[in-house]
């Protein structure tokens, strides 16, 4: 198993996780769901009409967070967006309600990324299990 394969299917059995950006000199924090593994590459989506996207615009380094029970994952890196048709294809498959969001009735477009310099820490409370890198 790769250490993307370990990252995503971690993401997976946790469902949702916690992406942190900063806003001017304020954290933001939200629960997200949406991942895909793509060629090795992990994406994640967000609106562009949604404050993360401005946020990490101007400062692509980002953080996730997964639980699961009393261990969690910290995964961190700089976004980098690809919002190529096939991607959005790609995610509108893997979770077809996506397009109730984004089309253009209401104008919304759906910007993909994923992180580059990535480092994946499987934790717990008092201590690091395994580090991963990887983008």
């Amino acid at each position: 198993m790769t250490s993307v394969e370990k990252v995503d299917g971690y993401l997976e059995k946790a469902a949702v996780f916690f992406l942190a950006t900063v806003d001017g000199d304020q954290p933001k924090c939200r629960p997200m769901g949406f991942h895909m593994l793509v060629d090795e590459q992990i994406y994640f989506c967000v609106g562009d009409f949604k404050d993360v996207y401005t946020q990490m615009v101007a400062n692509p380094k980002v953080e996730i967070v997964a639980c699961t029970g009393a261990e969690w994952m910290r995964l961190r890196g700089t976004a980098v967006f690809d919002s190529s048709p096939t991607l959005v294809n790609m995610a509108v498959q893997v979770l077809p309600g996506l397009a109730n969001i984004y089309n253009e009735l209401t104008g919304y477009a759906m910007k993909i990324f994923h992180l580059e310099n990535a480092t994946a820490e499987f934790r717990s409370m008092m201590q690091i299990g395994e580090t991963v890198t990887f983008g």
